[in-house]
């Protein structure tokens, strides 16, 4: 069976949302964002990545290519894209059942400038050496700053990768479809499937902000307790400290002694 990459209106509800990311792994959401915070985010943005975003330039991240990790260290307008309530709904669908919490894996901006050729795919939860059947063990979403393209480098995602393959049948994955999506839109896709940057062809930057979420009792993919220090994490309500990870995980994960001003908050429970 072919499958289509599924699209919906910002007003989606969590249920049919659901059901399409079960079915094909990834799924898009239009305009979610409002212009202002758009133009925020990439305000707040920009001087990281002029000043730091070819420090990961290698083989995999490619060579024409702006990376920014832990937008929530200098950019503090993205917490309303990282805390959109959409995006943490669809979280508690995937994650919860596993978790008691959930945490912010990574929070990158990615600028793909003109002349990049197509990133290897590849799955994001890959950094973990585990499967468990039926079990997610994050979910990410791809915000698009501007809009989105086949010719400027929209994320490439192999619909059904999130499903085991049949080896003896010698099936393979299908070609990857392209996010393509206008300015504001989200690119929902589990943590297990297949996809990758663009190549993109045209003569602008594509930006995008991408934020993983991973099951509470995993280690973060980013050291956000370095990257987002108290001071800066003081700046922020109880909900965006949670998701840098200033909780405990229950009652008996993420101790630390009482009274330390590392968790910004209380540091014998949960923090709401």
């Amino acid at each position: 069976m072919v499958m289509e990459l599924p699209r919906f209106a910002s007003d989606v509800d969590d249920d049919t949302l659901t059901e399409a990311l079960r079915e094909t792994g990834a799924a898009v959401v239009e305009r979610v964002l409002e212009d202002d915070l758009i133009e925020r985010c990439a305000a707040e943005m920009r001087p990281e990545f002029d000043t730091y975003g070819r420090r990961t330039e290698s083989d995999f991240n490619g060579y024409t290519t702006l990376r920014i990790s832990s937008a929530l260290r200098y950019a503090p307008s993205t917490q309303h894209v990282i805390a959109h309530p959409l995006a943490l709904r669809m979280a508690d669908a995937f994650l919860l059942p596993h978790c008691l919490d959930y945490r912010i894996g990574s929070n990158t901006g990615i600028e793909i400038l003109p002349g990049e050729t197509d990133q290897v795919l590849h799955a994001d939860d890959d950094i973990y050496p585990v499967r468990i059947p039926g079990m997610q063990l994050q979910i990410n979403v791809m915000w698009s700053l501007c809009d989105f393209t086949e010719e400027n480098g929209a994320t490439r995602v192999v619909l059904g990768s999130h499903q085991p393959l049949d080896y003896d049948s010698h099936e393979a994955w299908p070609d990857p479809v392209h996010g393509v999506m206008p300015r504001g839109s989200a690119l929902f896709y589990l943590g297990n499937v297949q996809h990758g940057g663009g190549a993109n062809r045209s003569n602008a930057p594509r930006m995008g902000l991408i934020n993983t979420y991973s099951l509470g009792w995993l280690r973060q993919e980013v050291n956000q307790y370095i990257a987002v220090p108290p001071d800066i994490a003081r700046q922020y309500d109880k909900r965006i400290r949670r998701l840098l990870g200033y909780a405990m995980h229950g009652s008996g994960l993420g101790h630390c002694r009482y009274g330390d001003d590392v968790w910004v908050g209380s540091c014998h429970g949960h923090a709401s």
